[in-house]
């Protein structure tokens, strides 16, 4: 008896052992709740946090990929306050799922330096992607140039911000590094040191520059006028810059753009057509800027997205042209070319939201009122056959319920 007592006592001990070889007290992802959250936040560089509910069958398929990518990325930058994996229960943590406005299972959302970056991670859910994920994030967010001349081969056709320091120990350039950390996927960063760049900023005083994509936009080069040292005013602004009133739509950013949940205005372009482009962004800037909140203002390339124009009745031979996904219906600006006319685009926006749009599509145009002198026999009578406007395609570029479990707004935390 005292032997199988002792073999039982030596087997238990041996799993014991096993299990925590292979299971690890500290291994996976991080629990968060409202009690940690706030610190590990603050105190890490790079945080990705994976937003889930145990009844959603695609986050029991994710947590185990999740935690085996904690532990590779634990691996692979160990050193503390760099990078953590972390998750949430939101069944168990509501009030932390509310405030990152969570709609769906599972979310994974990125927070630099403390910040929630807008664009949530939409990869691979794999431990691989998740680990090559990280490890570009940690890279450098800002070019060196060691010539101005250096600066004339930028890409045109992207947003940049220009930093010019007398060293790299300054607390200002401690900030710029901060931002462009925080928005390095909005923008290009560039700095450059010393006497390379002494000829651009008075001795003793940064130099902050935003640089537009000059190649499909009429927008100017503009000098950082706030407070250096202020990390609040400055993110502003270079978001500002960085984030323009008008985005491409593609396949990579769509799900994205049709979560935000506001309707379409979309420029189809033809490749290489940057002066339709320019004309488009200076006319939305122009007239439409106190739309931003209500719809989302877009470029598509023609070629890329032949399906919504063949929807519309239309293909690559008609390009250019304008339409509105309302996420329900797309409704066709009838001639590109009154986009030039003052007010043109505008008129186009109100109708939808007024109905008109969707009336007219089904009934024809709005007749005009009739006369109350006319007599009843006289009055014309047209029986319209009621027609549908195309449905939206870019509705179905969001978020798949072969992905996540979407809550429906009753749901929502």
């Amino acid at each position: 008896m005292v032997f199988l007592k002792s073999i039982k006592i030596f087997l238990f001990n041996f799993l014991t052992i096993i299990y925590l070889f292979y299971h690890p007290v500290n291994s996976g992802a991080l629990q968060l709740s409202n009690d940690n959250i706030e610190m590990t936040l603050a105190s890490n560089e790079l945080v990705l946090i994976n937003f889930y509910a145990d009844w959603c069958r695609f986050s029991n398929l994710l947590q185990p990929i999740f935690d085996d990518a904690a532990d590779k990325v634990k691996e692979a930058f160990p050193e503390p306050g760099k990078v953590v994996l972390a998750k949430v229960n939101c069944d168990v943590e509501s009030a932390v799922a509310q405030k990152f406005h969570i709609t769906k299972y599972p979310t994974l959302k990125v927070v630099r330096n403390g910040q929630t970056a807008k664009k949530e991670y939409r990869g691979q859910r794999s431990a691989e992607a998740f680990v090559e994920y990280v490890k570009k994030q940690l890279e450098d967010p800002i070019k060196e140039f060691v010539s101005l001349k250096d600066l004339e081969t930028i890409d045109d056709k992207k947003r940049i911000i220009i930093g010019y320091f007398d060293r790299r120990d300054l607390p200002e350039y401690h900030i710029f590094r901060r931002v462009a950390t925080n928005l390095k996927e909005d923008c290009q960063f560039h700095v450059g040191f010393g006497e390379i760049v002494q000829s651009m900023h008075p001795p003793g005083q940064p130099i902050i520059v935003f640089r537009p994509d000059v190649a499909v936009s009429h927008e100017n080069d503009e000098t950082y006028t706030g407070n250096y040292n202020n990390i609040e005013d400055l993110s502003k602004w270079v978001q500002g810059k960085c984030v323009p009133l008008v985005r491409e739509i593609t396949f990579e950013n769509a799900e994205e753009l049709t979560e935000e949940g506001l309707p379409f205005l979309i420029l189809f372009f033809r490749p290489g057509d940057t002066e339709t482009i320019k004309d488009y962004k200076a006319i939305i800037d122009n007239e439409l800027l106190s739309e931003k909140s209500n719809v989302n203002f877009l470029i598509a390339d023609g070629d890329r997205f032949a399906h919504p124009l063949h929807h519309l009745g239309k293909s690559q031979s008609d390009l250019p042209l304008i339409a509105i996904d309302s996420f329900r219906h797309m409704y066709l600006f009838p001639n590109f070319k009154d986009m030039y006319i003052p007010g043109k685009l505008k008129t186009f926006l109100s109708d939808l939201y007024s109905g008109k749009l969707h009336r007219e599509f089904h009934y024809g145009p709005d007749e005009p009122q009739q006369k109350e002198t006319e007599a009843p026999h006289l009055q014309h009578v047209d029986q319209k056959r009621p027609t549908n406007p195309p449905e939206s395609t870019f509705k179905k570029l969001g978020p798949s319920k072969q992905r996540y479990t979407i809550l429906s707004p009753r749901d929502e935390l």
